[in-house]
């Protein structure tokens, strides 16, 4: 019998310990060098920063709240409903097979006067 893969919603990072600075999937720490790290929880909210690629694959970076960058795709609306500024919330944190970017939902679209260009 083989049963469907769990929804992965946690959503971990990492924090060097010598300075404190927030990354995701790091051998080492963009700020000092160290790679030495702890493992914390994200709260899973952040904003959208920029586009990566073509607007059909929906990716995008975004700066979450703990301060680190994901590169991730963004479900549920069309590309053009997107905007740098636009708060999201992850709702998978990795594909069943481990495979695939992060899925994030938005929970607040920018307004034109809220966006960043």
């Amino acid at each position: 019998m083989s049963s469907a893969p769990t929804v992965c919603r946690e959503l971990f990072f990492q924090r060097c310990l010598w300075c404190g600075t927030a990354a995701y999937r790091r051998s080492f720490c963009r700020a000092c060098g160290a790679m030495a790290f702890t493992r914390e929880r994200s709260a899973r909210f952040g904003v959208v920063v920029r586009r990566n690629g073509h607007a059909q694959l929906n990716t995008w970076f975004v700066a979450m709240d703990e301060g680190f960058n994901l590169l991730c795709q963004v479900t549920g609306t069309a590309p053009v409903v997107v905007g740098v500024g636009s708060r999201v919330s992850v709702v998978r944190s990795v594909a069943p097979l481990g495979q695939g970017l992060p899925l994030v939902a938005l929970t607040h679209p920018a307004s034109p006067v809220e966006r960043w260009w």
